[in-house]
């Protein structure tokens, strides 16, 4: 059941706050819909953000190589995720400036866990509203964004796919835009973010293996169009 858990990120450069954090979260008495990743630094911390897609941030503002109020404004470039601060910063000028720059909540070390955990329900519900795991279709392709799966729909029956995390992301963002060219500068700051724009042999590779999967699901070798030099469009198709 792990691929239907929120994804949760925690940035904090104390690992003892990490460490009772992810207790709190996939402890025995937390919610067991949640998977943890942890970052100690801003570097990991941005790996991770494009490698994991967490669904929400716990976020540190003091770190060993960086400010986390700039980690939040290099992710609000390109990305609506959920994030709470938590810093022993207690001033209203870093609640301020931290909320002006998108954060969804802030809470002061030294913090109670429970009042914690349910500010990361509330973000959580505030942020996925739909509880009935919202889908994507597209011809025969659906998309469960709840489950984080891929149901191709083809004459001898269904199957599900087996994607990478940015083999789906890449067909969550042409599902998002069927019929529709999606450029190369768009797909690469949607999945590897603002600083990546430049670097279209990440997609061609990419694009290459999820094409594979999708014939090999039944499924038009050309679903995926190439627009020379400007990007890709994911063709319609009748089910």
């Amino acid at each position: 059941m792990s691929q239907n858990k929120r994804r949760i990120l925690v940035i904090d450069d104390e690992e003892s706050i990490r460490r009772v954090l992810r207790a709190s979260l996939i402890g025995p008495t937390a919610d067991p819909f949640y998977q943890v990743y942890d970052a100690e630094n801003v570097k990991e911390a941005e790996r991770l953000l494009i490698e994991r897609r967490p669904e929400l941030v716990i976020l540190d503002l003091a770190l060993p190589d960086g400010r986390g109020i700039d980690v939040l404004k290099r992710l609000r470039e390109w990305s609506t995720v959920p994030v709470i601060i938590l810093s022993a910063q207690d001033g209203d000028s870093e609640k301020v400036e931290a909320l002006d720059a998108g954060a969804d909540d802030y809470v002061t070390k030294p913090f109670s866990t429970s009042e914690l955990l349910a500010r990361v329900r509330a973000a959580l519900r505030h942020a996925y509203p739909d509880q009935a795991s919202p889908r994507l279709i597209a011809g025969p392709l659906e998309m469960d964004l709840g489950a984080h799966t891929v149901k191709v729909k083809v004459d001898h029956g269904e199957q599900l796919l087996a994607l990478t995390q940015t083999e789906y992301e890449i067909l969550k963002t042409l599902i998002k835009s069927v019929g529709k060219v999606v450029t190369h500068r768009i797909l690469l700051r949607d999945i590897w973010g603002p600083n990546s724009v430049e670097h279209t042999q990440y997609l061609r590779v990419y694009v290459g293996q999820l094409r594979k999967k999708l014939m090999a699901a039944g499924l038009p070798t050309d679903l995926i169009a190439t627009e020379t030099g400007i990007g890709y469009r994911l063709k319609e198709e009748e089910t």
